[in-house]
């Protein structure tokens, strides 16, 4: 049983009913689920991800009002609820999984992963947040929300970037993938240093999976996960992600990979009409996207900033 599963299956057991018991006046109020920290709460856990902060357990979002009224008493009846279920041992918290379950304020998980209690509202707000926090403040699921304030944040979060942030942001990660691997990866191999020569295929690959994220219009998740998240989101990339990182090195396979992943995200570009280039070299593309930035402010910076 997957992590997700297991909270929704704790929650209908007990946590529902708990609520509903004891905290009556205040069920219409309590938003449940699982969201955050935890490859759980991506769907990406297995049987390696149950050693640590792994077991029954689900979040209470409270507004910050109700959290001082029956906080006190809510994360206690919280605790109070069968440890094991369903086969599975109490969850154990490793030393900086604390906070991750349980009842909290809305606006302290969101605060805790945007530096904001709501959605941000002005470009630089967005441009200030990084992109791993804004996936785990909206992965996972929502099991109920009465009153909606949760899900109203959630809902603001996941409609995506502005824009001319998504097109800059593609913009930088085109220059990464053009400059690390088209330019650099096989120089450094043919002058022998192959240190620089991995340090830039590990370069082209994260740009590779954070431009394929924002062309889909979804946030990437932490590098230990931007891969696998692949896996459903665009199954083609991920196959050739995976080719360039084999038991051993390959490097004229890998230049020819290279070339093939970015042909593939040109044709991606000009799909979304954000090239008319012609050229194969993802470099060349950067300006054509730039030019359909709206602010001027973004629209001076350097290709290869954000």
């Amino acid at each position: 049983m997957k992590g997700l599963e297991l909270a929704r299956k704790y929650y209908e057991a007990y946590g529902a009913p708990m609520i509903a018991a004891q905290f009556g006046e205040y069920a219409d109020r309590i938003a449940c689920g699982l969201a955050g920290e935890g490859s759980e709460c991506f769907g990406f856990d297995d049987e390696y991800s149950q050693d640590h902060d792994f077991g029954p357990s689900f979040c209470m979002w409270l507004t910050d009002e109700d959290m001082q009224q029956i906080g006190g008493k809510l994360q206690p009846a919280y605790d109070s609820m069968p440890k094991s279920f369903r086969g599975f041992a109490p969850r154990e918290e490793s030393e900086g999984g604390a906070g991750r379950v349980g009842a909290q304020p809305t606006s302290l998980f969101y605060r805790k992963f945007t530096g904001l209690a709501d959605v941000p509202k002005t470009l630089a707000e967005w441009r200030r947040i990084p992109e791993q926090f804004l996936a785990a403040a909206t992965n996972g699921e929502v099991f109920a929300d009465p009153l909606g304030n949760f899900t109203r944040i959630r809902e603001g979060l996941l409609g995506f970037y502005p824009e001319d942030i998504r097109l800059k942001k593609i913009t930088a990660r085109a220059a990464t993938m053009g400059q690390a691997g088209q330019y650099n990866y096989m120089r450094c191999v043919r002058r022998g240093e192959y240190v620089a020569a991995h340090c830039a295929l590990a370069e082209f690959i994260r740009a590779a999976c954070s431009i394929t994220y924002l062309l889909h219009k979804k946030y990437t998740p932490f590098y230990k996960w931007a891969h696998r998240g692949l896996r459903d989101l665009d199954p083609e990339m991920y196959g050739m992600l995976a080719g360039l990182c084999g038991e051993t090195v390959e490097y004229d396979k890998n230049e020819k990979t290279i070339e093939d992943i970015c042909l593939y995200v040109i044709i991606k570009l000009k799909e979304q009409q954000l090239s008319e280039c012609q050229d194969n070299f993802m470099l060349e593309h950067c300006g054509h996207i730039m030019q359909k930035v709206c602010d001027p402010d973004i629209r001076a910076m350097h290709i290869m900033s954000e």
